[in-house]
């Protein structure tokens, strides 16, 4: 099995248990070059607040998407922009991945900047 298939098992089982508890999600997907946190509503349906390093507003003020500092600042960014739309409380799902790395850094970078999960 290869890992890619691996990942989306395990991403699946995430997002079954958090469909249960049926709360907002914050979904992280990481790639080489990038990194995206969008909070997904609790059906799933609609996108409540996005951010990524791909976004001009982003891109202009980091020197590359794919590394610990970059993902800080998205879990600060989306933090601050969940807070002002109202929403607190979340899910953490990341997506299959482990949690380490860019993953680790902006889960805290977002619960210090208000989001509780």
């Amino acid at each position: 099995m290869s890992s890619k298939i691996s990942r989306i098992r395990r991403a699946r089982k995430t997002r079954l248990k958090i469909a249960e508890l049926g709360v907002k999600r914050l979904v992280v997907f990481k790639s080489n070059s990038h990194i995206y946190a969008q909070i997904i509503d609790e059906t799933g349906s609609k996108v409540l607040v996005s951010a990524s390093t791909a976004e001009k507003s982003v891109s202009s003020s980091i020197k590359n998407g794919g590394n610990v500092d970059a993902a800080k600042m998205i879990g600060k960014t989306v933090a601050e922009k969940a807070v002002a739309a109202g929403i607190k409380d979340v899910a953490f799902d990341r997506s299959g991945f482990r949690f380490h790395g860019r993953i680790k850094a902006l889960a805290e970078a977002a619960r210090e900047n208000g989001l509780v999960f």
